[in-house]
């Protein structure tokens, strides 16, 4: 999901006024040392809490390597994980705002585990007034609030498993957004399989925790479908069954498979879904089917149906009803968009392989302006075709963006983005939900648990996309760590590590997203450097796509193929919350003469390390600039540099160019008399 640079500009200045908790992770020891902070003649005592114990403690992996997961940060030989495939039959009834079908589960066994009974994800449970999301939510409410006292969740016409090809009850359970089904016979390990077909119904939430809802516009709803459907619980080699509750801050962890679903509606409906469109000569008239085979071969935007035609009946096939068939193959989820009111448009996407696929964009005539979503396909494209290029080849055949209540959520090959969106804004949004087919939808880590690892992954890549898109039209300023910096360590705000559920609503943007983006962005740029850095990214996609990673399998990734141990920066910056203070102790010369050279000792005053950067420049104009690794901090808080001058110096500074979060740059110059 999104949170852009505003959102975190509300939710820091909310917590400057509510500091009201202390850290989650505490410094286990500190050391102390007084020193002078020298300016000239002036200078004040302060206390460094640096601990290189601490910081570069050995015992950083929990747990060494195995056959499943290597301690290189691969999966092992014996890498296994369960599949789930699904045919869905549903019918859309949007008179009464319901959706009705019929899953049919087919799920793989390839653990190693026999198992008596299996956990599926009823999400839309969230929406009954009884549910844990609802007891969970502050009386206040909150992003993810249920709204209007809306009460929904599924209506479960039968649940059964299939064998023989016979059908016969199950033993089954729910418990709030969970349900457990009980097997007779224990389901064989390394391939046995299991069918169920559930039956399920659900009224559609207008506002369903800004992942789904409803949108009303001139002519005629927008209904945007997601978490519809009984899912399979994710079943690992780290945690066995994944079931924790669905609460509406943590977002979801889901087997691959293929997903073959149909949709039935009305005929004036358009819809678009996950996948591949499987049968558009039965949903299109003959125009727009010339239009939709132009689009596969256009760079430039088609238009498939006018924001003129959305009124006119001719631009609909004269039928009561339509069943649009959809199939998306390799996949953890599927979600669809309907309306009558849709604009609708595309263009091709060019990929790497030379593979094509289609960018195609669906909105209401009320935002059809070059401000706004006409421009989305363009966005798109641009999108999918800088994703594939710098990280992995985008792997749907088509990438569709909805416009529409939800501001800004992700799903396999299809988005749905907040419909007031234009410009700048518009484009954000685009990138980011679309950059999640990467993250998580491609490497799938558990983001119910581990939130970052998909929102602070793409925030990173965003950035890239920012500055590629038309020659930098929508390129960001740099960060201004220094006006960032308190909200990033402040008291209220909490370690990346944390579970999204357990987390401050406030917080979510910068510990989730901004923070983790943060990170990795320092890592490229000033740590590893962009080719070691890139070069390691990519082999963690390239390892890990279509599995389940954990954070672990990141951090040995990351270390093993850059050959650098960064244990140190995982634990300050993602476990902990360690803060960053170096500062000028001293400025003195060899032998009190400038000609000997001159001597600066930095101080390490809070508990985090980073590399120091010196830039210093002496009274007779000459400048330079030393860099020095973070290993100085291996074993003392305290380092002197000695500058090849042999001349006073005019003033010394600690990275000048504030590319590092300091708590006090305050404390990160020196000048002469």
């Amino acid at each position: 999901m999104l949170f852009k640079l505003g959102l975190y500009i509300c939710h820091f200045l909310h917590a400057i006024f509510y500091l009201n908790y202390n850290h989650m992770m505490t410094i286990a020891k500190k050391c102390f040392l007084s020193f002078a902070l020298m300016s000239g003649a002036n200078s004040f005592a302060q206390t460094a809490n640096y601990d290189q114990h601490e910081a570069f403690a050995p015992l950083f992996y929990p747990a060494y390597g195995d056959k499943v997961r290597a301690a290189d940060g691969t999966p092992g030989p014996e890498y296994w994980q369960n599949r789930a495939d699904y045919n869905i039959e549903a019918t859309l009834d949007d008179s009464i705002q319901n959706v009705k079908g019929v899953v049919t589960i087919t799920y793989t066994n390839n653990s190693p585990q026999a198992l008596s009974f299996v956990w599926l994800q009823l999400d839309q449970n969230i929406y009954s007034l009884q549910s844990r999301g609802v007891a969970a939510t502050a009386i206040s409410g909150g992003r993810w609030a249920n709204r209007n006292a809306f009460d929904g969740g599924y209506a479960l016409q039968s649940v059964s498993l299939i064998t023989n090809g016979k059908l016969q009850s199950a033993n089954y359970s729910v418990t709030d957004s969970r349900m457990q089904i009980k097997l007779a016979d224990a389901l064989k390990a390394g391939g046995g399989t299991v069918q169920f077909k559930i039956a399920f119904s659900f009224a559609i939430p207008e506002y369903g925790t800004d992942r789904m809802g409803r949108l009303k516009t001139k002519n005629g709803w927008i209904d945007e479908i997601a978490q519809w459907y009984p899912r399979m619980c994710v079943y690992d080699n780290v945690n066995g069954w994944n079931t924790l509750p669905y609460l509406g801050q943590g977002e979801f962890y889901l087997e691959y498979g293929n997903i073959d679903y149909s949709i039935t509606a009305p005929a004036s409906q358009i819809i678009v879904g996950s996948g591949e469109l499987l049968n558009p000569k039965d949903v299109l008239t003959a125009e727009q089917l010339k239009r939709w085979e132009a689009a596969k071969n256009s760079d430039a935007t088609v238009i498939l149906r006018s924001a003129a035609e959305v009124t006119d009946s001719t631009s609909r096939p004269a039928k009561k009803q339509l069943t649009w068939k959809f199939r998306c193959i390799n996949t953890r989820d599927v979600a669809w968009a309907s309306s009558a009111a849709f604009v609708w448009d595309a263009a091709r996407i060019n990929l790497p392989s030379g593979k094509k696929s289609m960018a195609m964009s669906v909105y209401p005539v009320e935002v059809a302006a070059d401000s706004a979503w006409a421009r989305s396909t363009e966005y798109v494209k641009a999108a999918i075709e800088f994703y594939s290029n710098y990280l992995y080849e985008f792997s749907y055949p088509a990438a569709t963006n909805v416009a529409g209540i939800v501001g800004g959520m992700e799903y396999p090959g299809i988005v749905f983005c907040g419909s007031r969106a234009k410009k700048g804004g518009l484009w954000g949004v685009t990138s980011h939900e679309f950059g999640h087919n990467w993250f998580p939808m491609i490497v799938g880590s558990n983001e119910r648990k581990y939130g970052w690892m998909d929102e602070g992954f793409n925030t990173f890549i965003n950035s890239l996309a920012d500055d590629d898109f038309n020659n930098g039209e929508y390129k960001e300023a740099p960060t201004n760590m220094e006006g960032v910096v308190p909200f990033l360590f402040g008291p209220s705000s909490e370690a990346i590590m944390l579970t999204p559920d357990a987390m401050k609503e406030r917080n979510i943007g910068v510990a989730l997203y901004f923070k983790p983006g943060l990170g990795l962005a320092l890592l490229r740029k000033e740590i590893l450097g962009p080719d070691r850095f890139d070069y390691a990214f990519r082999e963690y996609i390239k390892r890990w796509a279509y599995k389940h990673p954990t954070p672990w399998d990141f951090f040995r990734t990351m270390d093993n193929v850059a050959g650098e141990d960064l244990h140190w920066f995982w634990k300050a910056w993602f476990l902990e919350n360690y803060k960053f203070d170096q500062a000028i102790a001293s400025v003195t010369y060899e032998n009190n003469d400038a000609k000997n050279g001159a001597i600066v000792s930095i101080v390490n005053m809070e508990q985090g390390a980073l590399p120091i950067y010196i830039s210093y420049e002496t009274k007779s104009g000459v400048k330079g600039t030393i860099k020095l690794p973070v290993e100085v901090w291996n074993n003392t808080n305290n380092w002197k540099v000695k500058l090849p001058t042999t001349e006073e110096l005019q003033r010394v500074t600690l990275d000048e160019e504030k590319v590092f979060p300091d708590m006090n740059y305050g404390n990160n110059s020196w000048k002469s008399n």
